[in-house]
């Protein structure tokens, strides 16, 4: 699976992380090493084996902001503590696809366990690159089948969801098929620039039944974006998408809905949003093959299926538990905003995680050439 819009410059990006790991202090071995072999630049004699590795850490790796500190408290913390000898530390460098796979090919792991999805963990499990789930540590019984796959063990929800300014429009939009209808919803849209999410809707709002998304006609789905492509701005980022509702650029969006949460709070309610026909996604935990922790990475991610934890990271960052059980745990006055609660889960079409690993790179390729004709 290629990722376009999430490495739009590796090495540049390997670099940075390199400068950030070494200004003005000490530096882990293993975290340096690992640096430069992002870089390609590990000598041989110098790669780490799990031999070598330090066997009394446990790095986890996320997407960086908030995610960083909330991961630490909700999961890191309590995993060290009930450790004997293993510190669990949170990096925020960014577990994209192309990392991994440096790291495995070139015989320098140095993290453990990566906060990623279920399509890219059958791509990169398909490869070998991945180790395999082991289930007598990880019980499968907290994840629904759709959430796991032979590496990768769901982590969180988010879902991409109707967003509108309600100042710009005369009533609330219930579907994408109102969300395509510029008459009576007057107004510029904004789509994601990648396709998660935005060819589901094309299809709901065609007509499609949820129950028949996928596998995903594509031709259809371009057809109807054609439709709107003119009123349509495609947002880069989640700060961007966010940021075009704030300025009064666009009347509607189909936005991650943990943009949307900020938006509704920043603008006391002006943006608002709901999970009828949202697109859900899954996050999803990956142990790079090798890893330096061996064993304990599976230890770590069995401590995340507690429901109660991922309670508490849906509180911080908006992010659904995963585990059914979590939902009677959900406040009451939060329950609206939980992706996972049974009423929104209902509402919503569930990502198909093989068909994303099996056709990502060809629709996202064919997209962005439909977006920037």
């Amino acid at each position: 699976m290629t990722e376009p819009r999430v490495e739009k410059d590796f090495v540049t990006d390997c670099l940075s992380i390199l400068r950030k790991e070494t200004q003005g202090r000490a530096v882990h071995r293993r975290r340096f090493m690992g640096a430069l072999a992002l870089l390609g630049a590990a000598p041989v004699a110098l790669r780490f084996t799990p031999a070598h590795a330090a066997s009394d850490e446990l790095v986890i790796v996320n997407w960086g902001g908030d995610a960083v500190p909330a991961f630490e408290e909700i999961w890191a913390a309590p995993f060290t503590g009930s450790q004997n000898g293993v510190e669990a530390v949170v990096d925020g460098a960014g577990p994209s696809s192309g990392k991994i796979k440096a790291m495995v090919e070139s015989g320098a792991v140095v993290w453990d366990v990566c906060d990623r999805n279920l399509p890219a963990s059958l791509d990169l499990g398909r490869q070998g690159l991945l180790a395999p789930v082991d289930w007598s540590v990880v019980d499968p019984g907290k994840l629904r089948e759709l959430h796991r796959t032979d590496w990768g063990v769901g982590s969180y929800l988010y879902s991409f969801a109707l967003t509108w300014d309600r100042n710009k429009l005369p009533s609330r939009p219930e579907t994408w098929a109102d969300f395509w209808n510029v008459k009576d919803f007057p107004g510029r849209r904004t789509l994601r620039n990648n396709v998660e999410g935005m060819l589901e809707a094309a299809l709901l709002a065609d007509g499609v039944a949820p129950e028949d998304i996928y596998p995903i006609d594509l031709e259809r789905a371009f057809a109807k974006i054609r439709e709107i492509k003119d009123d349509t701005i495609f947002w880069t980022s989640g700060s961007q998408s966010q940021e075009l509702f704030r300025n009064g650029e666009v009347a509607l969006g189909n936005l991650w809905h943990t943009r949307a949460l900020l938006l509704r709070k920043e603008t006391e309610g002006r943006i608002a949003f709901h999970f009828n026909q949202g697109i859900l996604f899954a996050g999803a935990w990956l142990v790079p093959k090798g890893n330096p922790a061996g064993g304990s990475a599976w230890d770590f991610i069995a401590s995340t299926q507690d429901p109660e934890s991922q309670v508490a990271l849906f509180e911080w960052l908006g992010n659904g538990p995963i585990n059914p059980a979590a939902s009677t745990m959900v406040p009451e006055e939060l329950q609206v905003d939980d992706p996972g609660s049974p009423e929104n889960y209902a509402r919503q079409v569930a990502a198909d995680a093989v068909w994303y690993a099996d056709n990502y790179a060809d629709a996202l390729n064919r997209y962005t050439d439909l977006i920037a004709s």
